[in-house]
Formats: C-alpha cells, sequence, structure tokens
C-alpha cells in the first residue's frame, strides 16, 4: 500500500536518503525544504517527489505541509543553531504535524541519547524523545550510531599514501551505520507503524576499530591506509564532539546488530567494507597533510 510521508529536510543527507528510500518503494513523498530551487530539491522532485517550501523552525509550515499526511519523518541538527535552538524548533515541528492529524511520526536522534551521556547534541535529542512520550504522541524513535559517511570527512592524502584520523584509540571498537541502512529503517517504520508504535531503537550496522576500518580503506582504494589516534580534545572538534568521542571512547554504543539483522532483514544492512566498496574515493582527501597531532 502506497502511504504519503512528510519528508523534513529533504535535500540533506538523512532527509534525502529517506526521500529517495520511500520513492523507491512507490511512497508519496512531500519533500520539505527551506531551498525548493536548490539542485537537490529538483533532483528529488525529477524523482516524483513533491517538493514543498518549509523550514523546521516554522510550526507553521510544519502543518501546512502535513495536513493529509500518512505519517512523518522528522531530524533535528544543533550544530548550526546550538542545542536549546534544536530542542525548540524539534518540539515545535512535532505540534505542527499533531495539529495537522499525522498519525506516525519517526524521529532520528542519536544512538544511546537516551543514556544521560552529557554530550550536548545527544541530550537536545534525548529531551526531543522525552516530549514525544511524555506528551503520548504517536511515534517511533530510530536511533543512529556514527555514520559511515563521517570517514569522508577524515580521510587525507599523505606523501606516502593516505591517513585516517580520528578522536578515538585505533583498538577502540566503533558502532557504525550507512545513512542508507538508516533510510531502510526508517521505511520499514512507516511501513510497519503498528509493530514500531512508541518504540525506540539503537541501529548500527558494523562494529571495527579505526585500525580495522584503516585495513578494509586499504584494500578498497589500494594504496597505504594509516590511522591515527588524534586527542579528543583538539581544538578544531569544539566541545560538543569532544563529549561525543569521549563518551565513546569510554562507553560506547550498544545497539544489537545481530538482533537488528534478525529481526528487520528488509533493511539492507551493509557492513563497513559493503559500504566502502562501491563509493568513489578518488575525490576525497585531495588536499595532503604531513602530519596529524596523535593522542
Amino acid at each position: 500500500m502506497s502511504l504519503d510521508v512528510l519528508v523534513v529536510g529533504a535535500t540533506g543527507q538523512q532527509g534525502g536518503a529517506v526521500a529517495r528510500e520511500l520513492l523507491g518503494r512507490g511512497h508519496v513523498v512531500r519533500a520539505l525544504t527551506r531551498k525548493p530551487d536548490s539542485a537537490a530539491a529538483v533532483e528529488l522532485a525529477g524523482l516524483g517527489a513533491q517538493v514543498v517550501p518549509g523550514d523546521l523552525a516554522v510550526a507553521a509550515s510544519i502543518e501546512e505541509a502535513a495536513h493529509g499526511a500518512d505519517a512523518a519523518f522528522l531530524l533535528s541538527d544543533s550544530f548550526d543553531a546550538g542545542t536549546d535552538f534544536e530542542v525548540t524548533a524539534g518540539i515545535g515541528a512535532i505540534d505542527g504535524v499533531r495539529r495537522a492529524g499525522v498519525g506516525h511520526i519517526v524521529y532520528t536522534s542519536a544512538a544511546s541519547a537516551d543514556r544521560d551521556t552529557g554530550v550536548p547534541h545527544f541530550d537536545s535529542k534525548a529531551a526531543i524523545e522525552r516530549y514525544l512520550r511524555e506528551n503520548r504522541v504517536p511515534h517511533t524513535i530510530v536511533a543512529p550510531a556514527f555514520f559511515m559517511e563521517n570517514r569522508f570527512f577524515g580521510l587525507r592524502r599523505t606523501d606516502d599514501g593516505w591517513l585516517l584520523p580520528t578522536p578515538m584509540p585505533a583498538a577502540r571498537a566503533l558502532q557504525q551505520i550507512a545513512v542508507a541502512d538508516i533510510a531502510g529503517f526508517v521505511r520499514h517504520a512507516v511501513e510497519h507503524r503498528d509493530d514500531v508504535l512508541g518504540e525506540r531503537f539503537d541501529i548500527a550496522g558494523d562494529d571495527l576499530t579505526g585500525a580495522s576500518a584503516a585495513a578494509i580503506l586499504e584494500q578498497v582504494i589500494g594504496e597505504p591506509v594509516r590511522y591515527a589516534a588524534i586527542s579528543p580534545d583538539a581544538p578544531f572538534l569544539g566541545p560538543d564532539l569532544s563529549a561525543m568521542f569521549r563518551y565513546i571512547d569510554r562507553v560506547g554504543f550498544a545497539a544489537d546488530i545481530a538482533a537488528l539483522r534478525a529481526d528487520f532483514p528488509d533493511v539492507g544492512w551493509h557492513t563497513f567494507e559493503e559500504w566502502a566498496r562501491p563509493q568513489d574515493w578518488r575525490h576525497i582527501g585531495a588536499k595532503p597533510i604531513k602530519a596529524v597531532p596523535t593522542a
């Protein structure tokens, strides 16, 4: 059965993946974006999405866009405007969707955000989760671990190969997930509302150390890749990301990967290697660097 789904942030990384996944399964997608004329919005329109102008920070625009939809996918972000704004905007968007009469919200949070981590952008998402629960809003919470796509931002060329710097020890395992798998899980939640209503899922597709990730990338790229553990207190990270990497090193994520694969096989889970092999790594890390401060 085709469903009508509002996708907030449809031109972003997660929202775009969710929109494409839903369109690929024959669902109607209302792609809400602040920039309906952007290249990403035009691309989604070409795939059959209904591009709708709107802003997460303006609850009235969310409400207007959501009228008549069967479900809504919501995400929130603190990195541009801060965690206080994230909570305010997220709650406002929930209220807008609820006033529109939508019967199911799928909200993307973060793995372990419900565990009092002390990580600012986890705690802000936890506040939005509490609002959903305490106000009995029909919802499902999807909480992804570390994005595999984050490796694009870290990998750098060096004089003698590649360097993979990360603010974690080389031997520390890190649960991670491909954005495509987040989209697959959201799609499953939308299609199976009654099975997941009121539930929260920490999701990940693989669990491997930084050294293992570097070894896999070396095989995939065909050139030497060296892992470098940088300090989680490196100034360029900022206090929020520093707190996140310290938490991951100290505690770590706790998704049950085996159970996820068994219970939700239609998601199409990727290991890190399965995700990495089809990627185009040629444009990554074009600016050579000679050294990274290690922890």
